[in-house]
């Protein structure tokens, strides 16, 4: 890793099992050089907990993953000449993962998660295993991992034992861009492969972090969706000539339900001053906008509450210990329990997906309203000459086709548990699974969204010369930085990636998020965010 990319003067990230956050995972992810750690207390923690296992080894009595056999083999007694070899062939054994590697920032979080997870003191590894994850994270190594091949009960067995594999020498790893032998890199660098002791090969395989790694970096994304839906939305809005007396504060504040109010208070923040609003606030026979617009603080806004709650299982989770058996020197014992299965974040990253669909579907109606001149006051698919151009009647389509693989993505992997292992687990919770799922639609909707962005800013064009709200007109502003207005017919493709670019890159969030230092303040009461 670049030392260069590290912010002037900042102290490195003490690693320390229980305090890490979302936005450092992210962070690490990222690759931005913020140099790791571990806490000196959390140091004591790990020499504890192997102490007290090797304590253990010098008795009689039986402890599962460590003079034992794996699950069904559970009851197979293991030698002592023969229990590092059980380590290092329970990796190797474990590296059945297929598909597509996942990214570098994936794998990064995955390392980190797992590092701190160790870092707690209930896993009964050496301290090396720790400190050679931060290494790997501090040097821009990054194992190369599949992304299919787990269950996400008993851990996320197969993605972690390749990340294990390499840290012996073996597999391969990407640095510099470069895919190599983990073991010509390791000798290049000069470190030398590990070789496990008893618990260390189950140490480094059993847990929940790829799972949680691929769901926080989704709900960091899902984050900036929600908060993009809102700008979107608030330009469909305009484009319309809609109202926003829904979104008075009152009316929310009768409803209580805190994201409802978040969103409604930035909707309102980016519709203020609004020129197009003024134009027919007298003598329209509507009285109310169509579900899709009037309703985009009680759907939005029940996105954000599930955002709440998914960040917290996500944020508890990385700070957790999830190993068997664990290891508890404090009340001297070494217990076989379940902290492993992932059934709590599966079904958060599944809900999640739900969400984002609904989000999804509200704006493909929004989009919907736009194009039709039945319903907008526009031309047909906001085009100059309907008939011989077709404006954006296929981005429509585009956006229709991603929200309905959407739909498919939002029925839940963790209700779809089969058993493995000789039924000795009988009941997995597929929080992989979960997780390519969430990663797939956020996608999907952030191309979405930034669809109906580009025809928001169309039907502007449309209403000139007057000025939408602030916050829209700024938007508005962004977007034609990366895209012209539609004259004619053209190649839309790259129109729609570029915003998605933008889109993900958080800057219309940013735009809504501004309506927490405004004077239109959310309602009060509870958080969401």
């Amino acid at each position: 890793m670049d030392d260069s990319r590290r912010g002037e003067g900042e102290a490195p990230y003490l690693l320390d099992g229980s305090s890490l956050t979302l936005e450092v995972v992210a962070r690490v992810a990222e690759g931005d050089g913020l140099l790791l750690v571990l806490d000196p207390e959390a140091e004591e923690e790990i020499r504890r907990s192997r102490a007290f296992v090797e304590s253990l080894l010098e008795g009689t009595d039986q402890i599962y993953g460590v003079t034992t056999g794996f699950g069904r083999l559970a009851e197979v007694v293991i030698p002592a000449d023969q229990r590092g070899e059980l380590q290092v062939n329970l990796v190797r054994s474990h590296c059945a993962g297929v598909g597509n590697s996942l990214s570098a920032a994936e794998v990064r979080a995955i390392m980190l998660l797992r590092a701190n997870a160790l870092a707690r003191g209930h896993s009964g590894c050496r301290l090396e295993l720790v400190t050679r994850l931060l290494d790997y994270l501090n040097r821009g190594i990054h194992p190369r991992v599949p992304e299919a091949g787990s269950v996400g009960a008993s851990g996320d067995l197969a993605p972690l034992a390749h990340v294990a594999l390499t840290l012996l020498g073996e597999g391969e790893v990407e640095v510099g861009g470069e895919v190599r032998p983990a073991a010509e890199v390791l000798e290049e660098l000069g470190i030398p492969p590990l070789e496990l002791k008893e618990k260390e090969g189950l140490a480094l395989i059993n847990g929940t972090q790829a799972t949680t790694a691929l769901g926080i970096l989704s709900c960091l994304r899902a984050q900036v969706a929600v908060e993009t839906a809102e700008v979107a939305g608030a330009m469909t809005l305009e484009g319309l000539k809609g109202t926003p007396e829904a979104f008075r504060a009152e009316a929310h504040a009768v409803r209580p339900h805190p994201g409802q109010g978040r969103s409604a208070a930035r909707l309102r923040y980016l519709l203020r001053d609004s020129e197009i609003r003024e134009s027919h606030r007298y003598g329209d026979p509507r009285v109310q906008d169509a579900y899709s617009v009037r309703c985009m603080p009680q759907v939005h806004g029940a996105a954000r509450e599930v955002l709440a709650y998914v960040r917290r299982i996500l944020e508890t989770e990385a700070n957790s210990t999830t190993d068997n058996p664990l290891v508890l020197p404090e009340a001297k014992v070494v217990v076989s329990a379940g902290n492993f299965h992932g059934q709590v974040v599966a079904q958060a990253l599944d809900f999640l997906a739900m969400a984002l669909t609904d989000l999804a579907a509200m704006s493909e109606r929004r989009l919907e309203r736009l194009l039709n001149p039945d319903l907008s006051g526009h031309p047909p698919f906001l085009t100059r000459e309907p008939g011989i151009q077709s404006g954006f009647m296929i981005a429509q389509v585009t956006a229709v086709d991603l929200l309905a693989e959407m739909r498919v993505l939002a029925h839940p992997a963790s209700v779809d548990s089969v058993p493995t292992s000789a039924n000795q687990e009988d009941h997995v919770s597929m929080g992989m699974a979960a997780a390519r799922k969430l990663r797939r639609s956020v996608e999907c909707l952030e191309t979405i969204l930034a669809i109906e962005l580009l025809c928001g800013a169309q039907a502007l064009e449309d209403l000139k010369p007057l000025l939408p709200g602030k916050g829209v007109q700024e938007a508005h502003e962004i977007l034609r930085e990366e895209v012209a207005p539609l004259t004619r017919d053209r190649v839309l493709s790259g129109d729609i990636r570029r915003v998605t670019e933008v889109v993900r890159g958080g800057v219309f969030a940013q735009l809504a998020r501004e309506a927490e230092t405004g004077t239109d303040r959310p309602n009060p009461g509870g958080t969401a965010p």
